[in-house]
C-alpha cells in the first residue's frame, strides 16, 4: 500500500459550465493538497482526502474571478477550502476506479462519485521518487451545494448552468 502526497506543482482541479445555455466557461483551481492511500494490487482498499483553495480560482477573467468569490459562489471569506473525503473506493476495469465520497463546498457536504483512471507507478528522475497519476471526473448541480445566484434568459434559459463538470488531474509522490 502506497501512502502518496498530492503534488500541488503538478496537480489541477478544474471546471466548466453553460453560460446562457449556448457556450461552456473554464476556470481552474492550482491549488491542491491531501493524501491519498493507494493499494494496486487491491484497489477497493484505498482512500483519498484532498483540499482545493478555493481562493485561487482563476477563469482567465479577473471581473468573474471576483464575482464567483463572492457569497453568490464560493464565498471564499467564509469558506476558502473545498474538501473531498472518500467513503469507498471500487476497481471500474483495467487502471479505472469510482470513487466514491463527500464533497463539501460553500460548508454542504454531498455525496459524489468519481471516474477516475490510473496511471504510473513511475521514478521521478529528478526527485528519485515513485510516482502516480490519477485523472478523475464528475458532475455536479452547483444548487446543491447553495450556489443558487442565476439571471433568467427568454425561453426559459438561465445565464449559468446548473450542472457543473469537474476534472481533477493529480500526481501523487510516495511520502517519504
Amino acid at each position: 500500500m502506497a501512502v502518496l502526497n498530492i503534488d500541488p506543482d503538478h496537480s489541477v482541479a478544474a471546471f466548466s459550465v453553460r453560460h446562457m445555455m449556448i457556450s461552456n466557461v473554464h476556470g481552474q483551481f492550482n491549488r491542491i493538497s491531501g493524501t491519498i492511500i493507494f493499494d494496486p494490487a487491491d484497489p477497493e482498499m484505498s482512500s483519498v482526502d484532498a483540499e482545493i483553495d478555493a481562493t485561487g480560482i482563476y477563469t482567465g477573467i479577473a471581473k468573474r474571478d471576483e464575482h464567483l468569490k463572492s457569497a453568490d459562489f464560493l464565498d471564499i471569506e467564509k469558506f476558502p477550502k473545498m474538501v473531498f473525503k472518500s467513503s469507498r473506493v471500487e476497481s471500474a476495469g483495467l487502471n479505472r476506479l469510482t470513487i466514491y465520497g463527500d464533497l463539501t463546498i460553500k460548508g454542504i457536504s454531498k455525496p459524489v462519485s468519481l471516474d477516475v483512471e490510473c496511471a504510473g507507478p513511475v521514478k521521478d528522475p529528478f526527485e528519485e521518487g515513485t510516482s502516480y497519476g490519477f485523472s478523475a471526473s464528475a458532475r455536479i448541480n452547483r444548487e446543491d451545494f447553495g450556489m443558487t445566484w442565476n439571471v433568467p434568459m427568454e425561453n426559459s434559459g438561465i445565464v449559468v448552468g446548473k450542472k457543473i463538470t469537474i476534472m481533477i488531474d493529480v500526481e501523487g509522490d510516495l511520502a517519504m
